[in-house]
């Protein structure tokens, strides 16, 4: 059994990575039901460790009871490191190891606490400095930069609107079964054509004779940009 230490840092990590992830680009607050929701958790649970994160020197987030919270400086930080890892491994477990892409997140998750800076280093390079995950995120910089890349959800996508398939949640193996046995994936230009009263949208990809027929809670996996 690991010690307790070894755990606490863990869940440390997933707190400041689930707010990373929740409070967007605009980086706003984060309400307690929000992040228990996302974590799996009681609300009483999560206000417990947010004071603990709050208090801590540095402090990893800025926390006010009722308005949320935000990650500080050191939290951002361990937070973007802690998205790289992931990136990086699963990039790491789907082309060297063949895991398949359904596989990775779930693996990458375990594992993303523990990798020290050079084996991270050393991935990096076996990889030729990968600029993208196999789900098409951006893994960020070793300095925690990340580029800026305008996206916007497959389900929200006006009709008739040239785009490619940049990016895909990596959070639900069914649903990405289900976008490979389609091929959307990323690289992949598509359209929308019509959406329906059922939530259904009609969409054609380039190089198809076909339409695919999807719902919006399967659109809502993809991420577009613009041609």
């Amino acid at each position: 059994m690991p010690p307790k230490a070894n755990a606490t840092s863990e869940a440390t990590d997933d707190y400041l990575k689930a707010i990373l992830e929740l409070s967007g680009e605009q980086e706003l607050r984060v309400t307690s039901n929000g992040l228990a929701e996302r974590l799996g958790v009681r609300a009483a649970s999560v206000t417990g460790m947010l004071q603990k994160l709050a208090v801590q020197d540095p402090p990893l987030v800025l926390y006010e009871k009722h308005h949320g919270v935000r990650l500080a400086a050191a939290g951002k930080r361990r937070a973007w490191e802690l998205v790289r890892h992931h990136r990086l491994l699963e990039l790491f477990l789907h082309d060297v190891l063949k895991y398949s892409w359904d596989e990775v997140h779930e693996e990458a998750d375990r594992l993303e606490h523990f990798i020290s800076e050079r084996f991270e280093d050393r991935v990096a390079a076996m990889l030729n400095d990968p600029e993208v995950d196999p789900h098409g995120h951006v893994i960020p910089h070793r300095n925690g930069a990340i580029p800026f890349r305008e996206e916007v959800l497959l389900a929200r996508l006006a009709l008739h609107t040239p785009a490619t398939v940049s990016s895909v949640s990596d959070r639900d193996p069914a649903a990405l079964r289900e976008l490979r046995r389609l091929g959307l994936v990323p690289g992949v230009k598509v359209i929308v054509e019509e959406r329906n009263p059922n939530s259904r949208l009609l969409v054609r990809m380039e190089g198809r004779d076909q339409q695919v027929r999807l719902n919006n809670e399967l659109a809502a996996h993809v991420a577009v940009s613009a041609n």
